[in-house]
């Protein structure tokens, strides 16, 4: 299997070495998941930080081989459902677009998909943790994944997860393979700085 020991050589020595092991394959065994393991993983992304601990984010799961299964996959786009399809569990991460304010009045919620995204993260960083590959996707129907999970009007569905075990690229549809590799960065000084834009070109 494909690993990410040569980011070490990339990165900055004080790096955890767990953010730099965690890439997104598409290749997976046919390993099925617990619902404890499930929810092993799920419960690190419970305590992300979000605004006035609003907790916008929901992450709704199917395990394959479980009745609800066949839909969460349905709703990826073919070239996602071609290598998905062997992944453990699926999982659909959204978030509510309103809160609560401290005087118990639904108001909107400006940062719901940084919150929701950081939960996300704490989730495949717990996943890679205990030996579980994760690969998010935007490519899905967003809109029949919103009619399909029974989601509320001002939930908004962003991104599928797919998470299982990793496998061997030759188990890929063959234009994938080349592809199984974990990618590089762009180098820290185009991505943060001190101060402010000026002097920095985007491209």
């Amino acid at each position: 299997m494909t690993s990410a020991a040569d980011r070490a050589s990339l990165s900055l020595p004080a790096t955890i070495p767990l953010f730099l092991e965690r890439w997104s394959p598409r290749a997976f065994t046919d390993a099925s998941m617990s619902s404890d393991d499930l929810m092993a993983v799920l419960e690190a992304a419970r305590w992300a930080p979000s605004a006035y601990n609003s907790q916008p984010w929901r992450f709704l799961c199917a395990r394959r081989g479980t009745p609800e299964w066949e839909n969460f996959l349905s709703w990826l786009i073919p070239f996602n459902q071609s290598w998905a399809g062997k992944a453990s569990a699926l999982i659909y991460v959204a978030s509510r677009t309103v809160m609560l304010s401290p005087s118990g009045n639904l108001v909107p919620a400006p940062t719901h998909e940084f919150d929701a995204g950081a939960a996300a993260m704490l989730l495949q960083l717990q996943a890679a943790h205990l030996g579980w590959a994760t690969h998010p996707m935007s490519g899905f129907d967003v809109k029949a994944a919103h009619k399909g999970l029974a989601a509320p009007q001002d939930f908004k569905i962003h991104v599928a997860i797919a998470i299982g075990k990793q496998g061997a690229p030759e188990t890929l549809p063959e234009g994938l393979r080349a592809r199984e590799i974990p990618s590089d960065r762009a180098p820290l000084a185009t991505l943060a700085w001190e101060g402010t834009f000026e002097g920095h070109n985007e491209p």
